[in-house]
């Protein structure tokens, strides 16, 4: 139960929060938007590494920050970097992103992000799955793990690429990550579903602090502290009420705080109208977690 409330009802309660925002008018509010625009799949890939890991921040500006990161690009990212050496990309970009910047980033720091992607793809010639797919028997964070340790060896020591590497294996909810594998591999609306053999059904949440605000609201967890144990514990109670798709409600859980729908404090006046609302506890000391 949570609070009372049974699997049932909290299960309609969020099948109602989907059916208010997936839709395209709160995509356009979602980095997401920016991969979507392109239609080779490997263009969205490049498009989708860009735009999940610079996932932070006020949604608009972000989202122009994405597209002005990519524009030196062209309209095929994929075939852009594979069709230059790599210094050669590496001079056209340090250049053309020499002004960009978006918060922890700076043009310096795409430019290595963007080239780590060719490395990796000329390593395997069909992009980063291969480079993410989990060992037989292996958990997917261990191959996510693994790649990240690589990537702190090979990119610029700064800030904003440290930023983009934080690693599962140390605790950290690797929201952005979690963010571009949720695009990559998961076939559902809104994403691109491009990624055919990694396990979709061991996806985790990405975890920002909208989702870890209202999961906590809602019973979904009774975690403080917005890390990836509370991932994982949100995911579980997720799939419990939808175990073929648990991420489904990920969307919808995070705009219903994006776009600034969710006050935080539960009011008639302000909250009657949410499809949560009968099943929200905000401003309790603890919120039960959904029963086993």
């Amino acid at each position: 139960m949570v609070m009372g409330t049974s699997t049932t009802r909290l299960k309609d309660r969020l099948d109602g929060l989907c059916a208010r925002y997936d839709t395209a008018l709160a995509l356009e509010k979602d980095p997401l938007i920016v991969p979507l625009a392109y239609t080779n799949p490997l263009d969205q890939e490049v498009a989708a590494f860009v735009a999940a890991h610079l996932a932070y921040g006020r949604v608009e500006p972000m989202i122009r920050a994405v597209r002005g990161a990519l524009a030196p690009l062209g309209p095929n990212p994929a075939a852009w970097l594979r069709d230059r050496s790599e210094p050669e990309a590496r001079n056209a970009l340090n250049h053309a992103l020499q002004s960009w910047v978006w918060r922890f980033h700076i043009g310096l720091d795409l430019a290595a992000w963007l080239l780590a992607w060719k490395r990796l793809d000329l390593e395997s010639g069909e992009g980063l799955e291969p480079h993410l797919l989990p060992g037989t028997g292996e958990d997917p964070d261990t191959s996510l793990s693994r790649l990240v340790h690589r990537l702190r060896l090979e990119l610029p020591a700064t800030y904003g690429a440290r930023f983009s590497l934080p690693d599962p294996q140390e605790g950290a909810a690797c929201k952005r990550w979690r963010m571009f594998l949720r695009w990559m591999a998961r076939t559902g609306w809104p994403d691109l579903g491009l990624w055919t053999r990694y396990p979709a059904d061991r996806l985790v949440i990405p975890l920002d602090t909208h989702v870890a605000r209202v999961s906590r609201f809602i019973g979904l967890t009774r975690r403080a502290t917005p890390d990836g144990k509370m991932a994982r514990e949100i995911t579980d109670a997720l799939r419990r009420l939808d175990p073929q798709d648990p991420l489904r409600y990920d969307f919808a859980l995070s705009h219903l705080g994006i776009l600034g729908d969710c006050p935080g404090v539960r009011k008639p006046s302000t909250c009657a109208d949410c499809p949560l609302y009968s099943v929200c506890r905000a401003g309790s000391e603890c919120a039960a977690r959904i029963s086993r």
